[in-house]
């Protein structure tokens, strides 16, 4: 019995579905970009096997484990680490086991198809998961991942991944990515720097963070010009190894164009620690029209991810830290908040900013119009939250009229959960190509038209977008 319908999400209409599979035949086995994500880059340095399928599919994967705590599961009891060290639950094959119990928990989610798909497609499994046959499938996992096979670099060229990008922060050592480097492996992973913990005065230790900085370029991060110095020689840093895009997770899309000078008395009090909220937040808007302008400069894609409420629960952030899932979306201005960045850079032929959302209500109504006009923005994907079944269509009726599909920059999955980025990516193209077929049944696009729009959604304009 397959997990996974061959015509799974495509249109019951015979005539739709039709052109949408022929779309989807011409674009299933092209290779992977995956431009952004946050795959640990020792996975690939170091070879390893995975530790067992508990480790591999279920700790590191948020959007399992926040749908198990809103049902009363505890985190450590599925092996998630604690800030203090408290024990956790560390044997894999009981962490599965209460995963399977609970599995019925993801029906019509797009985690229970990624997982679905994976069992079926990597680890050739064609039962339901459930209490009664979790030991089956642990046990076939597990035997799996002990072979060569199943080691890092082979699914990666398994899953025809092209590029994969991972994300480090302005302070990562970068050695990982100078081990894959130095290793004489073909795969291409390549780093994206992202600096929140340098640019964002409420991130925990940033003080200190900036004294690591100074310590890392030798530029005197207590000064305005050594600061922005030691920015554009870690950029610099990443794009040695690489790096093609910068990424900023800000709390919302607010940017600032001060002058120098006006610019250097504001990091003065953000440096010394006397800034209050209201400053703070003009240094991040300010931070993101800067790192823009080097955008500009060095020829780094920007991504900007605002609109995210970040670790809600403070009790959570205090036990486990950051990205457990209590990323919530709020509501997010764009045509004001960003003016200032795009009277900086907006029509500037070397820029190239990529926006995403967690409001999706701001599509139809702020993104696609600023995109559609503004040279330097293009829209990201549906993302967190969004990137399901339903979101990608929302995404593609909100967006397509205004922008277009070329002032979009195809998919990216976004995820820690290595297995899951083919399924991902499958499930991107089913629904774009049948969103595409609809537009050809409608007599609103040519079918050799949708056949090379299919190839750039899910290959050429994520390729082209992110100068990979």
């Amino acid at each position: 019995m397959a997990l996974i319908d061959p015509n799974y999400l495509f249109s019951a209409d015979p005539a739709l579905r039709t052109v949408a599979r022929d779309l989807y035949d011409g674009v299933r086995d092209l290779p992977i970009v995956s431009p952004h994500g946050h795959t640990d880059p020792r996975w690939y340095a170091e070879n390893a096997a995975f530790p067992d399928p508990a480790q591999l599919l279920i700790v590191p994967d948020h959007y399992i484990f926040r749908m198990l705590f809103s049902q009363g599961h505890r985190l450590e009891d599925f092996g998630v680490a604690t800030l203090d060290d408290a024990p956790v639950e560390t044997d894999g094959r009981t962490i599965w086991r209460r995963f399977a119990k609970s599995y019925d928990l993801f029906r019509g989610t797009p985690t229970r198809s990624w997982l679905d798909y994976t069992f079926q497609t990597l680890f050739g499994l064609d039962v339901p998961l459930d209490e009664r046959t979790a030991d089956h499938y642990y046990d076939t996992i597990a035997e799996a991942l002990a072979t060569d096979a199943f080691r890092p670099r082979a699914l990666f060229e398994r899953f025809n991944i092209e590029v994969i990008a991972t994300t480090d922060g302005a302070l990562d050592d970068l050695s990982a990515h100078r081990a894959i480097r130095d290793s004489g492996w073909q795969g291409r992973v390549v780093p994206t720097y992202r600096p929140d913990a340098v640019v964002d005065p409420d991130f925990e230790g940033f003080a200190a963070n900036l004294d690591r900085l100074g310590e890392i370029t030798g530029a005197d991060t207590g000064t305005w010009d050594g600061y922005l110095d030691a920015h554009c020689q870690r950029r610099g840093a990443f794009q040695a190894l690489g790096a093609t895009a910068t990424d900023h997770g800000h709390p919302t899309a607010e940017t600032a164009n001060l002058s120098a000078a006006e610019a250097a008395r504001l990091f003065d009090r953000v440096r010394r620690g006397t800034a209050d909220a209201g400053e703070r937040a003009l240094f991040r808007a300010q931070m993101l029209t800067e790192m823009a302008r080097m955008s500009a400069e060095d020829g780094l894609v920007m991504q900007i991810h605002p609109g995210s409420f970040r670790n809600h629960s403070a009790a959570m952030f205090a036990r486990f830290g950051r990205d457990k899932g209590f990323d919530i979306p709020t509501r997010t201005d764009y045509v004001r908040a960003l003016q200032p960045l795009l009277d900086a850079v907006g029509t500037d032929p070397r820029a190239s900013v990529i926006l995403f959302t967690l409001d999706e209500t701001s599509y139809a109504r702020e993104l696609a119009p600023l995109a559609g006009v503004y040279p330097a923005l293009k829209l990201g994907p549906a993302w967190w939250f969004h990137d399901s079944p339903e979101g990608m269509r929302r995404f593609r009726e909100a967006t397509t009229e205004t922008a277009g599909f070329y002032n979009t920059v195809g998919f990216n999955d976004d995820t820690r959960a290595f297995p899951s980025i083919p399924a991902r990516h499958d499930v991107a193209r089913r629904v774009d190509c049948t969103f595409l077929a609809r537009l050809v049944t409608e007599h609103r696009l040519r079918e050799a038209e949708a056949h090379e729009l299919a190839h750039d959604l899910a290959y050429g304009l994520a390729k082209k977008a992110y100068r990979l």
